[in-house]
């Protein structure tokens, strides 16, 4: 089984009792333009390896990082999201940071529920997005990528979207409906905004899902629907480093790589992962 940095762990930092668990999910059911995100999880796994561990300013991979082995993305979607949200809820109860890596971005879903479950508190979701995943179901399909967080704002999971630039009138009245909370790519981009402050009433408990799409096609053209205008990798990050300030960072996936044989991507991804480690520890 690969293993997430597994170049620059020691023997300790290697450990079950790790700060972070790394979960691969390699699942690819319901997407609908690009494909290959089933192959996402491994690429970003194979990159990390020429991760160096200081990152930010701090070695995350020092708190510990455990891979498990790969959800199993077969059979009815409902069980394929349970067996994630058991993952990532025995991850919390043990005092963990699960870290889901994706595959196509219904898998949040599952993986915040079990976060939500363990904790029997309010979560919140920061995430990073070229799209806002608020469709009621797309293609008939209420688990699809297009639908997760509609499905999420269902359940209560306070929302708060970066980088938007592609979206219906469904998902424009559902962010009424929902109180979501968004600053979409275009402010963002053409002000050179990196820091945005949260509501007040947001959540203190937050997951952060990081769709790569949310990064412009210029530095990130190996996903299934990129789209043009998105954010810059830093200004990204940075969003989501301040918005988690006075808060917890409970759990997090990134999502939507589609490796395309350009091993860049794949590293960028990787990193992107490791520099949110970071900000979950800060």
């Amino acid at each position: 089984m690969t293993i997430f940095l597994d170049s620059e762990l020691t023997g300790a930092e290697r450990s079950e009792t790790a700060r972070f668990r790394v979960i691969p999910m390699p699942l690819e059911r319901t997407v609908s333009y690009g494909s290959g995100t089933a192959l996402g999880p491994a690429a970003i796994i194979e990159a990390s390896n020429e991760l160096e561990r200081l990152c930010n300013g701090i070695e995350p991979c020092a708190s510990g990082v455990f891979t498990e082995a790969p959800v199993d993305c077969t059979g009815p979607m409902p069980e394929v999201m349970e067996r994630l949200a058991a993952r990532t809820e025995a991850a919390v109860i043990a005092g963990q940071i699960p870290v889901t890596l994706g595959g196509e971005h219904s898998l949040s879903y599952g993986a915040v529920t079990g976060v939500a479950r363990a904790l029997g508190k309010p979560v919140g979701i920061v995430q990073i997005d070229a799209h806002a995943d608020l469709r009621v179901a797309y293609q008939g399909n209420k688990h699809s990528h297009a639908s997760v967080m509609h499905l999420l704002s269902e359940a209560g999971v306070r929302l708060a979207q970066f980088g938007v630039r592609a979206l219906c009138q469904q998902e424009v009245d559902s962010r009424v409906a929902n109180n979501v909370f968004y600053v979409d790519a275009e402010e963002l981009v053409t002000g050179n905004v990196l820091a945005v402050d949260l509501p007040d009433d947001f959540p203190e408990l937050v997951y952060v899902s990081f769709d790569v799409d949310g990064l412009d096609p210029s530095q990130m053209p190996a996903t299934g629907t990129p789209v043009p205008g998105g954010l810059g990798y830093y200004q990204a990050l940075r969003l989501v480093e301040h918005a988690l300030k006075g808060r917890r960072c409970v759990g997090l996936d990134v999502v939507e790589l589609a490796p395309d044989g350009n091993a860049a991507w794949d590293f960028t991804a990787a990193q992107i992962t490791y520099r949110l480690m970071a900000a979950a520890l800060a």
